[in-house]
């Protein structure tokens, strides 16, 4: 046997062995990209379930909300204050799946729900009017897709089968 054979069986030995690990080491990487996605988008899920809270747990904030989306500039300054702030992390939340989706974390179809959303809540006057004394906190790109939703000019449906000009404001406890 010389060196040439020797040197032949040595490729062949490593191609035998290495290919394998090769394409085991691609399936890891990819379950494992997979599993990241997973955990951001839970990670969102999350963010979102918290920020809801302050709808659903406090009554005298979600009568605010319902007329802060009717007029932001009808409110009043507490009002305006506390309505404000929540936005700005709704909006936030939603910069933040933006940026997912441009990273490629969130798929077509949960964007797609995420952008049937937004344009739920951008079709109330009071969401657009707070949005103008905010948009500049934004990025532009960010800034650019609430601009594009809102001027699609949907109805505000939402919150249709509500009265909302029937806001009763809970009984203090």
């Amino acid at each position: 046997m010389n060196w040439a054979m020797l040197t032949a069986i040595g490729q062949l030995a490593t191609v035998i062995i290495g290919v394998p690990s090769i394409i085991y080491f691609a399936i890891q990487l990819r379950e494992q990209n997979r599993e990241r996605r997973q955990a951001a988008v839970n990670a969102l899920t999350e963010q979102w379930g918290e920020l809801t809270k302050a709808l659903h747990e406090n009554a005298e904030f979600t009568a605010v909300y319902l007329r802060g989306v009717q007029s932001f500039h009808d409110l009043d300054a507490v009002s305006k204050l506390r309505f404000s702030a929540f936005q700005n992390r709704f909006f936030k939340n939603f910069e933040g799946m933006y940026y997912s989706r441009r990273e490629g974390i969130l798929n077509t179809e949960l964007w797609d729900e995420i952008d049937r959303t937004m344009s739920d809540f951008l079709a109330y006057q009071g969401i657009q009017e707070w949005w103008q004394t905010r948009r500049h906190w934004h990025t532009e790109a960010f800034a650019r897709v609430v601009d594009g939703i809102i001027t699609r000019g949907a109805k505000p449906t939402a919150y249709s089968t509500y009265d909302l000009k029937q806001l009763v404001l809970p009984k203090d406890t």
